[in-house]
């Protein structure tokens, strides 16, 4: 478990620092896990490998800060097949917009093959969780 935990959070360092060959690393080759696919909130399904990392490079490219706090994380493995859930606290910031910091909260799956090179991203599926104005209006307390 520990060495799928190092290759989740190798995908996130990935994105933090804008670093597209560690995302190259961390993604699984066509014949180690075919029909590769990755769901970004907001985006259409990216399915193969070359589709993937041109929209990670899009989103590398023009994002000026992002940081991942993950909570409620949980790892299950079943022979060479991970799982990882968690949510994914966002932190980012705008170009022109100095100090603005906007965050959001998603909920995401990644699943993981462990290929010759070690275990490698299959699958990842993030969703948005959207707050209600009620859900706001109880954090207020009022």
């Amino acid at each position: 478990m520990e060495r799928v935990a190092e290759a989740n959070a190798q995908f996130y360092s990935a994105i933090e620092n804008g670093d597209i060959d560690l995302m190259r690393s961390v993604w699984a080759e066509e014949h180690e896990a075919p029909d590769l696919v990755c769901v970004n909130p907001g985006w259409p399904l990216l399915r193969g490998r070359t589709e993937i990392m041109r929209a990670w490079s899009l989103i590398m490219a023009n994002v000026t800060y992002i940081q991942y706090v993950l909570t409620e994380t949980h790892i299950g493995v079943g022979g060479d097949i991970a799982m990882v859930t968690c949510e994914e606290n966002v932190l980012t910031a705008e170009d022109g917009n100095p100090g603005f910091i906007a965050g959001g909260q998603v909920v995401t799956t990644n699943l993981f093959v462990d290929t010759a090179q070690g275990w490698r991203l299959w699958s990842h599926h993030a969703s948005p969780v959207l707050m209600g104005e009620d859900d706001e209006e109880e954090e207020d307390g009022e």
